[in-house]
């Protein structure tokens, strides 16, 4: 069974290597966008079993589309993962308690970020 992740990141370059490092594990089926706009347009039909959401993004922050998709009832629960530059342990707890269940760190190790990722979504 893939694990089917929508991944929001504005930055071409980090989305590329998520990209590729999520398809090297074959756990994943995934949808990348590239504002929350796009990932809240796309979200409800992909259904997806994570969010992989970056927190600094123009338009809409991660905080701010983690909220909206959280008002589609299908989407309520799925698991969020947050990725920041700014991960301050202030800034790390403020994302877990907005309903984020991880934070990773970026630069992300892009070896471990599956494992990381499935770990995550086995709890």
């Amino acid at each position: 069974m893939t694990i089917r992740l929508l991944h929001a990141e504005d930055d071409p370059d980090i989305r590329e290597i998520a990209l590729l490092s999520l398809e090297m594990s074959g756990a994943f089926t995934i949808r990348q966008c590239e504002d929350g706009q796009s990932a809240l347009d796309c979200a409800e039909a992909f259904a997806p079993d994570v969010l992989l959401l970056d927190v600094m993004m123009p338009g809409m922050t991660g905080l701010q589309l983690l909220e909206r998709l959280r008002d589609i009832p299908a989407l309520a629960e799925t698991p969020a993962i947050f990725m920041t530059a700014r991960a301050q342990e202030s800034e790390r707890k403020a994302l877990l308690d907005s309903g984020a269940v991880a934070v990773i760190a970026k630069p992300f190790d892009p070896i471990a970020l599956s494992d990381e990722i499935r770990a995550v979504v086995g709890r």
